[in-house]
């Protein structure tokens, strides 16, 4: 068994709280066992002096010298009818250093100075004092010698010692296989069944059966269960998705080349002599080029994978600059009253320098400006577009807004998806959402602000700083 297993670190504390109870039991015991020590030399001793007072004081010495040794202490002194009288004595080696009153004193102290016999190796004298037992006096006092009460003490400790961690070893191992049993196995089925998951996550026989009774590995395990379904269900789906993209894919190609063969019969139609094939033939081409050009686009977004972004510092007032260059030479070319429909205005403070993707950023800038040129061509009205720039407190912004008609309500609706309708009419939807991907590669975001029938506003949020994990492609 490891020791940075759940089951090694409740070990250790078990351990831990094991020895610590241990020593909270011995403190107090090594305290009354030192209490109950002095208890009993002072009750011997008052026996010893009951004897001499029996005798009216008149005792040999060599009886006297045996009582005493028998109490295990040196002098006996008894407080009688508010009289005190030293009832039994002998030479004592040497001074008294210090004087324990048995009838005063708390708990704490008691295990204060328990501690501190225990610690000192010297022998010394000390006084006893205390209440004789059976009314035998007001009080009795002892002088004694304490080597052998620290002598007793280690014996008792050992003792004490050695039967409570007994008991709390069995209690310890007794509480480590309870909770062994009933937390740790079902943690690690749940971890076994998570770890049979991973290697077929397709499989719907490996998803996990709650069965635990504790309620919160009941809940962790139907909260497991519930993601596996919804995991499973999603692969299939994808899984179905991808060979409806396949069979998508040779269908476009195969279509492509049809229509590409239909245009060309198109294209001679518009030089026919008939007034009626004349007029219909440039609506029959713009079909066709529009199906064409889906057919196209389906092929390239099936084969795209945009490769991870290679991120250089540049000033972000040149790639504008760029940006509006391109779209102007288109935008000239559609004109109303000699004028050009569209009016490009640049809004950038100062030198901005951003780390990117330059190529990948001027894509997604590019495609926006361009949905917004044809949308403002579309309405054959004056309009502008406007690309602003600047700094915030995570990084860099891009603003793209224009006076446009705005986005339709099917745009908005499955707005960055594929195919789910684009922002004009004809339109898959595809350049949004490679726009959107490729932002999201860089650890930021495309959202769109508004968009109503003054016009539409795109937002552009690149971070200073792209950790690693955020790089995708």
């Amino acid at each position: 068994m490891h020791l940075n297993t759940l089951s090694g670190r409740f070990l250790i504390v078990t351990t831990v709280f094991v020895i610590l109870a241990e020593v909270l039991i011995l403190l107090p015991g090594l305290a009354n066992f030192r209490v109950d020590w002095f208890e009993t030399r002072l009750e011997r001793a008052q026996i010893a002096s009951l004897a001499l007072l029996a005798t009216d004081s008149m005792i040999e010495p060599e009886l006297e010298a045996e009582l005493l040794a028998n109490a295990g202490v040196f002098n006996v002194v008894l407080r009688r009818d508010a009289v005190r009288q030293l009832i039994l004595s002998s030479t004592i080696p040497q001074p008294v250093s210090v004087t324990y009153d048995l009838r005063e004193g708390s708990e704490l102290d008691r295990i204060r100075e328990a501690l501190a016999q225990m610690v000192d190796t010297q022998n010394h004298v000390i006084r006893v004092i205390g209440n004789p037992v059976q009314q035998g006096g007001e009080v009795i006092e002892v002088t004694l010698e304490t080597l052998p009460l620290r002598d007793a003490m280690f014996e008792y400790g050992l003792r004490l010692l050695s039967l409570s961690a007994a008991f709390s070893t069995f209690t310890a191992l007794l509480l480590f296989f309870a909770v062994r049993r009933v937390m740790v196995l079902p943690i690690k089925r749940v971890v076994a069944h998570m770890a049979a998951y991973a290697d077929s996550p397709e499989d719907a026989r490996r998803i996990i059966e709650p069965t635990a009774r504790i309620r919160e590995l009941r809940v962790a395990e139907d909260a497991l269960a519930s993601m596996q379904t919804q995991l499973t269900a999603a692969l299939k789906q994808k899984e179905r998705l991808a060979q409806l993209g396949q069979a998508v894919a040779k269908i476009s190609h195969d279509l492509r080349n049809i229509l590409t063969t239909a245009q060309l019969f198109a294209d001679r139609m518009e030089t026919s002599q008939d007034p009626a094939v004349a007029r219909a033939a440039p609506k029959l081409v713009n079909s066709i080029s529009r199906a064409v050009n889906l057919c196209e686009t389906t092929l390239a977004f099936g084969r795209a994978e945009e490769p991870a972004p290679t991120l250089t510092a540049f000033a972000l007032e040149g790639l504008l600059a760029e940006v509006v260059e391109g779209e102007e030479l288109s935008a000239d070319q559609t004109q109303k009253d000699g004028a050009a429909l569209v009016d490009f205005v640049t809004d950038i403070s100062g030198s901005i320098d951003v780390r990117a993707d330059r190529e990948q950023l001027y894509r997604v800038l590019s495609n926006l400006v361009r949905n917004a040129r044809q949308a403002i061509e579309g309405t054959r009205n004056h309009g502008t577009i406007e690309i602003g720039a600047g700094r915030h407190a995570q990084g860099v912004w891009i603003r793209v807004q224009d006076t446009g008609p705005g986005l339709p309500q099917r745009a908005r609706e499955h707005l960055f998806q594929p195919f789910s309708g684009g922002s004009r009419k004809g339109g898959t939807g595809l350049g949004l959402a490679i726009s959107a991907e490729l932002i999201r590669g860089h650890g930021g975001q495309l959202e769109l602000v508004r968009t109503d029938s003054e016009g539409t506003e795109f937002m552009i949020r690149l971070p200073d700083h792209v950790e690693i994990g955020e790089i995708t492609g």
